[in-house]
């Protein structure tokens, strides 16, 4: 097969996932989240038949022992989270209402010194800014806490997710040796040994920063729980789960938090002061204590190109493109460098005879 032929039946392959993920995604999500989830423990399982246990009732343990957790924490957290969620949408619109105040009204002898007579065109643009923002957002938020569409995904994701991760990790070996058996025999080390890179990087980054995102979002829930900040427990789990997109977390949990500090313990700059420190220790206890660690640099995932995946896979495919993103994220980064280093060894790159007539 030539090299243009290869090339066509490659993007064309490429084409029709696309294309099937895109009409297919709204059904997609159980199995999707099944197989990652069967990804994420098949170490676990993989332990455990190595100690002699049926590779079945291997499984049996690993997913009853992860259905066992997500129960106990839907029992001790979802009710208080739920509640916190529906209060803050009913007290959004008053929070942007009194930060307004406390920026304009409060302190309007300083602003009017500082910008003369353009304070009430600089009120009314911040107030109508402020005003649609906040009602962008709380529509936004409404809109996941009542949409029923998301409450029977919901559903679904909860029934058919463990059903399907138990068939995919009783049979992963068998479905990993099948596809190894078909591929090319020419390319099959080259390939073999580009999805070993693949799959530590996916590896790599899933269950280290699935590790950094549970350490963070349990340090801000109980920090902030702790500095009596209302919704303490609501903002610390939103930061910590929004960490897998790294550094995103720690600053959207900052402009919240900040927002609903100020409105609530102003003029207190004390404890404003100690919300504060609260982030900066745990946005440093990210970027130089457990990312480092638990992550490491080996993953090769930029944080802007792992950003530009999440937000493009989401707008195209919804949660399915999500997903998808970080696998697709990471071979791509793999395949690039494989591709690079070929140039670089072949003669396009190191002739240096003179070219073109020259």
């Amino acid at each position: 097969m030539t090299l243009q032929r290869q090339l066509m039946f490659w993007l064309g392959a490429l084409a029709t996932f696309i294309l099937v993920v895109w009409l297919l995604h709204a059904m997609l999500l159980p199995f999707v989240a099944g197989t990652a989830l069967a990804y994420l423990l098949n170490p676990a399982a993989d332990r455990l038949e190595g100690l002699g246990i049926p590779r079945i009732i291997a499984t049996l343990i690993v997913i009853g022992l992860f259905v066992l957790f997500f129960i106990l924490v839907g029992i001790l957290l979802f009710p208080i989270l739920g509640s916190q969620l529906f209060s803050f949408i009913q007290r959004l619109p008053d929070y942007i209402t009194r930060l307004q105040e406390l920026v304009t009204q409060e302190n309007k002898e300083w602003l009017q010194r500082l910008v003369g007579d353009k304070l009430p065109d600089i009120q009314k643009s911040l107030g109508d800014l402020v005003g649609e923002g906040a009602s962008w957002l709380l529509a936004f938020l409404k809109s996941l806490w009542s949409g029923g569409r998301a409450i029977i995904s919901l559903f679904s994701l909860i029934i058919i997710t463990p059903v399907v991760a138990f068939y995919v990790l009783y049979d992963w070996h068998a479905v990993v040796d099948k596809v190894d058996s078909w591929l090319p025999l020419r390319y099959r080390d080259t390939i073999r040994m580009l999805a070993g890179e693949i799959d530590r990087a996916i590896a790599g980054f899933l269950r280290g920063q699935a590790l950094v995102c549970m350490i963070l979002g349990l340090y801000y829930a109980v920090g902030l729980t702790f500095a009596g900040l209302s919704f303490g427990l609501l903002i610390g789990s939103a930061s910590g789960v929004l960490t897998f997109i790294p550094y995103v977390g720690s600053v959207v949990g900052l402009i919240i938090g900040m927002i609903v500090a100020i409105v609530q313990f102003w003029p207190d700059l004390f404890s404003i002061l100690v919300v504060l420190t609260i982030f900066i220790i745990g946005q440093f206890l990210e970027g130089y204590v457990l990312s480092p660690k638990l992550v490491g640099e080996s993953v090769g995932l930029h944080p802007v190109w792992l950003m530009f995946s999440l937000f493009a896979f989401g707008y195209l495919f919804g949660f399915v493109g999500l997903l998808i993103a970080i696998p697709l994220a990471a071979a791509v980064g793999v395949l690039l460098r494989f591709a690079l280093a070929e140039y670089l060894a072949s003669p396009l790159y190191t002739d240096r005879s003179r070219g073109g007539g020259q």
